[in-house]
């Protein structure tokens, strides 16, 4: 059984390699230009995972392109394990299942991302140009802002409301220290010391 704790630090992990992501978007808009030139595959929006890995797979003769590409699947895949590891940690409500749900469906490998836009905070799209953001890469680079966002809801939701004695516990961590020296168990009645 997963902890609170474990899901926390590696959602914290998995947000740190996706700013490194981020910071190389460009780098990541590039790769994909290039691989679907390979492809022959110019017209359709990047529009699904798979789609993706099939580029890197079959269509990518470059280190740089292959290694963005490697890392956004890398991510993907993270996050996926993460989705289920965080099914364990508590049978959940409405609220926090709708919300694993909904990472789910984003994270399946054929979803169709294409309609997929993050917005404020995230800039993600707005560093596309226009011909870019509308039509060919605004969901790709909106997943996952979009999932971490819906994890770290997740997180919140379930620190305030399915898991307030834990959280106390965790706060304090408070052991009485007269529990260790307790008297045993004897019956009632009278003793001779």
């Amino acid at each position: 059984m997963v902890n609170m704790n474990e899901v926390v630090e590696a959602l914290r992990k998995i947000e740190e390699k996706y700013k490194l992501f981020q910071q190389q978007q460009f780098t990541f808009i590039r790769a994909l230009e290039r691989t679907r030139e390979e492809a022959h595959d110019l017209i359709r929006p990047v529009s699904s995972i798979v789609q993706v890995q099939c580029y890197k797979d079959h269509h990518c003769y470059n280190s740089t392109d292959r290694r963005i590409l490697n890392m956004f699947i890398s991510i993907c895949n993270e996050l996926r394990c993460l989705c289920q590891r965080m099914e364990t940690v508590h049978p959940g409500d409405s609220v926090t299942n709708g919300l694993l749900e909904k990472c789910k469906v984003l994270l399946n490998d054929s979803n169709d991302l294409s309609a997929l836009r993050a917005t404020y905070p995230h800039p993600v799209v707005n560093y596309l140009s226009l011909e870019e953001a509308r039509h060919r890469y605004g969901g790709v680079v909106s997943i996952l802002p979009i999932v971490i966002d819906n994890m770290k809801e997740w997180v919140t939701y379930s620190k305030r409301h399915l898991l307030p004695n834990d959280r106390q516990c965790q706060m304090c961590k408070y052991e009485d220290p007269r529990l260790g020296k307790k008297a045993p168990w004897r019956p009632p009645g009278k003793h001779p010391y």
